[in-house]
């Protein structure tokens, strides 16, 4: 029988604010380059000020919220739980998750919305300044265990570890999903995430995760290994199945206990912001559908080129109509 939603994610609740920025601006602003950073309500203010007004694109983000964003663009059923404010930022949030086909609870608290800062430079690299606002008390409270019952997948956003109460949301939502039989996916989110919190994304793990998402430096990171080969070793002793990005090269896919390498597609990139979310996405929604490990790795790198082409970290058009010509690439 088929369940009433394809994936259920939680995740922090992030509007993104996109820039254009230098080197020189991150470097006089002391923003370290190319990495996710976690800041205060203060050093948020005062971002915002030196950033100005000239905004590239505003949207209800966070990764685990892109990727939601992802299945419901292909034409998939995702739900999404979360904690925003009630103001401005969180009413728009609301507004634009509802408009890209999301379904959530919707849940406003007393507080300030998060927003993560993304300043991009002409290399398409992203550097990520994120005030997690009131969404770092996302905690077991906001979760609807029906409907992760009622859920194929329950995507966890890897972020969640950093604060306590997102903690143990994660921790609370896979106890669900395993006496739902609903799968487990979890994604890795950053290197800087897994140093830092390590032992919560290990006991994660350990809890049971059916598909893991990842990149290579995630991959790293987590199993503390030198190299792709001895990480991806290392994985596959420790969760059901994984899809490591790498990039331009596609991802390494393990499945069913085989490992294959499921190319890229070229593209000039002019934004990476939201590849990994792309991809997870895609992935989970042929995983949904009725599609295999190959044509949903080969689904969701055609994705993932298609957003790093952009600004933004979601497609502006649906892909529903083009999956049988992607497949047939």
């Amino acid at each position: 029988m088929a369940r009433a939603c394809d994936v259920y994610g939680i995740g922090n609740a992030l509007v993104d604010i996109q820039y254009r920025v230098t080197p020189e601006f991150l470097a006089r602003a002391g923003i370290e380059k190319g990495v996710m950073t976690l800041i205060g309500e203060d050093r948020h203010h005062e971002l915002l000020e030196h950033l100005g007004n000239d905004v590239l694109k505003r949207s209800s983000g966070g990764s685990a919220a892109n990727s939601m964003i992802a299945v419901a663009n292909l034409g998939g059923r995702a739900t999404y739980a979360c904690k925003v404010a009630k103001d401005e930022y969180g009413d728009f949030y609301l507004q634009d998750l509802a408009a890209a086909g999301v379904a959530s609870n919707g849940f406003q608290g007393e507080g300030i919305t998060g927003k993560c800062l993304v300043m991009i430079t002409d290399d398409a690299d992203r550097t990520m300044n994120t005030y997690l606002g009131i969404t770092g008390t996302f905690g077991p409270e906001q979760l609807e265990p029906d409907v992760i019952r009622e859920s194929d997948y329950l995507y966890i956003e890897g972020y969640l570890v950093a604060s306590d109460d997102g903690f143990d949301a994660a921790v609370a939502a896979q106890a669900v999903a395993h006496a739902g039989r609903t799968r487990v996916s979890l994604s890795l989110s950053d290197p800087s995430i897994v140093a830092a919190f390590g032992d919560r994304m290990r006991a994660l793990v350990a809890g049971g995760v059916d598909l893991l998402f990842c990149n290579e430096a995630e991959a790293r990171a987590f199993t503390e290994t030198g190299n792709e080969n001895d990480a991806c070793s290392a994985l596959e002793t420790l969760v059901g199945a994984y899809a490591v990005t790498y990039e331009a090269r596609g991802a390494v896919v393990w499945h069913g206990g085989k490992r294959f390498h499921s190319p890229g597609f070229s593209v000039d990139a002019v934004d990476t912001n939201g590849a990994g979310d792309m991809f997870a996405g895609a992935y989970l929604f042929g995983m949904t559908h009725g599609l295999d490990a190959a044509q949903s790795a080969k689904l969701a790198n055609y994705a993932s080129m298609r957003v790093v082409a952009q600004y933004g970290p979601r497609l502006d058009e649906s892909l529903d109509g083009e999956i049988e010509q992607i497949l047939s690439m």
